[in-house]
């Protein structure tokens, strides 16, 4: 028989309406309400508890509430005179209350068919809030289920909820990865198993919905997820097959079935090579700038002709000359008026020691612009003499360096569109020269001996050489296709990004390269389609590659530039198609603006006061009870809210099998002290150094396999 809103009532109410304000209301419990087990709502169920659910009828719904606390009410009596025992009650019975966080609406949907059962339906919010002294009422098992599986959407079981008789969390992969996801929790908390497992359950459901569909073609799904795995947890998460296709592992020195890991030099930007060699700002990075952009473009050897050495001579003067002028820095405040004073002389000297070199005809071309230079810089010689420039001068000076620059066989178009940052092939030796022929030309060597020092470092160093290095066969489109995947996916949906064995030292520009590079492909594919490639981008141990920093334009180290990359992804990667998934155990360390692009988070156990009062300010004020819970929340047990759920839930997580399960797990001490573990299974550790050192100092194993080290 169907149910109205207030059928039963008598045998579901458990207290009145004390108070109500629009982020609290206080109840009143009757004294008959039971303490600990309720069995009139159609079976025995848990009541009341913190977290759990009750329905308060307003108009032709349900408002639904959170309980946020339960008390006991102390006696409003004086006590009577002469009593002893002061701990009694001068009441018959304690006055029990709870508090109550309005979470939305319950509303009947009626059955179309005949036979077929009453549904709820629930939204957040509520059109009116109850009156003192309304009835509160325990859910029945239709209403509590309903209140958990509400929202469309819900393809991926994600796991349950204990609070709400183990009713089905199922989230929508559109809302959960679409607008970004923080997953964060204490070390062993389950933040690795909880991502590994949404990706599985995620893949899965996908894998099953596509072999239902018969017009498919291709049945493994076109989904990509690609996992940043700083200490190489996920290489065994995905090794079974996950849907019929391995996860492609790129790691340093990779075994069997796995892949080497190359991001070469030239995929680096203007902004990542300065941010490594650390290249002072006023004139180490022009030059590096400068030497990057004639390096992509082939320019890469000291030319010996003369006419060329002018040519790209003329070319740096009329690119400098251009940001000059947008920059408006030949008429700005001292001394930044007196530095372009300076240049300008400075370009004189040097062209008027390179045109007895030139061709006759050259040198007149030269020459015209020797005067020209000259006739601006010596009335500023004077004392006392300002160092602006007109807006007209500045017109007719670069008038005529473009007109010489075109004799010599330039192309102006060149310097307006060339991308200093377009990944073209170069190696390291012909930056290194071609950085060498810059400061020349700019007579700043002295100066850019420190960046080369730095460069030449990095090309010898043997650890960095295997993922910088160009592979002979490695291409932009083979790179893409290799970490982002082919067409429909045929190639695995899971990418695993190993970056433990990484050097310290270009970690960070490494991982801020490859997130750079797949954001930038997306916008392309974007372009280039007129539709997005759905793509997620997970980033395990976020702490340390989105670290909040303080802004500073001019030392930008490698760190800042990796948090850079990752605040552009969250601010515009959903426009393009790439979610971000974000892994961390320290989420006050986060940067702020990538924390607040996060529309849905997980969060697992967290017990760090500081941790936990950043993520008190995510939730709206009245859900702040739920996450008192955070310091006890068990293993496999987190707290889901945001976009991706209509409502906040505790959700004990699905259980993933073991060789399913990041290589995160705690050590077994004991079982190594004592040579077995838990199970009463024999734990052995055979210690072998040798092999160990001659792989770390990169010299082969001389021991015989079979001689104990």
């Amino acid at each position: 028989m169907s149910l109205s809103p207030y059928e039963h009532s008598d045998c579901l109410r458990i207290g009145i309406v004390d108070f109500v304000s629009p982020s609290e209301i206080k109840v009143a419990l009757d004294i008959e309400t039971p303490d600990s087990m309720a069995l009139n709502a159609g079976g025995p169920r848990s009541f009341p508890r913190v977290n759990s659910y009750v329905l308060i009828p307003v108009d032709d719904a349900f408002l639904v509430g959170q309980i946020g606390w339960l008390t006991v009410e102390r006696s409003a009596f004086p006590k009577r005179q002469g009593m002893q025992d002061f701990g009694l009650v001068d009441l018959p019975y304690p006055l029990r209350k709870l508090s109550l966080n309005p979470l939305g609406t319950l509303r009947k949907k009626t059955a179309t068919k005949a036979g077929e059962p009453d549904r709820y339906v629930f939204r957040r919010g509520a059109d009116a809030l109850p009156s003192v002294g309304e009835n509160v009422l325990l859910p029945t098992d239709t209403q509590l289920r309903s209140i958990v599986e509400s929202g469309e959407g819900g393809r991926v079981k994600i796991g349950t909820s204990p609070l709400a008789g183990d009713a089905e969390v199922k989230v929508d992969p559109n809302r959960l990865f679409g607008r970004h996801i923080a997953v964060l929790g204490n070390t062993g908390s389950g933040k690795s198993c909880s991502i590994a497992g949404l990706i599985r359950w995620s893949l899965e459901a996908a894998q099953k919905a596509r072999d239902s569909y018969e017009e498919i073609e291709h049945k493994i799904p076109n989904a990509r997820f690609i996992i940043l795995d700083p200490n190489g947890e996920y290489s065994r998460a995905f090794s079974d097959g996950c849907i019929n296709t391995k996860a492609k592992i790129f790691k340093v020195n990779p075994g069997n079935e796995e892949f080497q890991l190359n991001v070469p030099l030239w995929f680096w930007n203007s902004a990542e090579w300065c941010s490594f060699t650390q290249a002072t700002p006023k004139t180490q990075r022009p030059t590096l700038i400068h030497a990057l952009r004639y390096v992509r473009e082939g320019d890469v050897e000291p030319t010996k002709h003369p006419s060329q050495d002018m040519r790209i001579f003329l070319r740096v003067i009329v690119t400098s000359l251009n940001i000059e002028m947008r920059t408006g820095s030949y008429c700005g405040s001292f001394p930044k008026n007196k530095n372009f004073f300076e240049k300008l002389e400075k370009w004189r000297k040097g062209l008027e020691t390179e045109r007895d070199s030139l061709p006759e005809e050259q040198q007149e071309v030269i020459k015209e612009i020797i005067d020209l230079l000259e006739n601006l810089c010596k009335p500023r010689r004077a004392d006392y003499s300002h160092y602006d420039f007109q807006y007209d001068e500045m017109l007719v000076l670069r008038s005529k360096f473009n007109e010489a620059y075109s004799s010599f066989g330039g192309d102006i178009s060149d310097i307006f569109f060339s991308d200093v940052d377009a990944p073209r092939p170069f190696n390291g030796d012909a930056l290194l020269r071609c950085l060498e022929a810059v400061s020349e030309m700019f007579s700043v060597s002295d100066y850019v001996e420190t960046l080369l020092i730095r460069i030449r470092s990095l090309l010898a160093d043997g650890r960095m050489e295997p993922i910088i290095s160009n592979i002979s066969d490695e291409s932009l489109d083979k790179w893409l296709d290799n970490y982002i995947g082919n067409n429909n996916a045929e190639n695995g949906c899971v990418s695993i990004i190993d970056l433990s064995l990484v050097p310290t030292e270009v970690v960070h520009v490494v991982t801020a390269v490859i997130a750079r590079m797949i954001f930038e492909a997306l916008q392309r594919h974007m372009k280039a389609n007129g539709v997005a490639l759905p793509t997620v981008l997970v980033m395990e141990e976020a702490h340390t590659f989105i670290k909040r920093y303080k802004y500073d334009i001019e030392n930008q180290d490698a760190a800042m530039v990796c948090c850079e990359v990752f605040e552009r992804i969250a601010r515009e990667g959903r426009k393009f198609g790439l979610g971000l998934v974000l892994s961390s155990q320290r989420p006050s360390e986060l940067s702020p603006t990538v924390l607040s692009q996060c529309n849905t988070f997980l969060l697992h156990r967290i017990t760090n006061d500081r941790d936990q009062e950043l993520v008190h300010k995510l939730v709206p004020d009245n859900l702040k009870g739920l996450l008192r819970d955070l310091p006890l929340l068990p293993s496999q047990s987190a707290i889901l809210l945001g976009w991706a759920t209509e409502l906040p839930v505790i959700v004990k997580m699905n259980d993933l099998p073991k060789h399913h399960q990041p290589q995160s797990d705690d050590s077994d001490f004991w079982g190594a002290w004592t040579g077995k573990d838990a199970e009463d299974k024999p734990v052995t550790c055979n210690i072998k150094w040798k092999p160990i050192a001659d792989e770390w100092q990169g010299r082969p194993n001389t021991v015989n396999q079979g001689e104990d080290s």
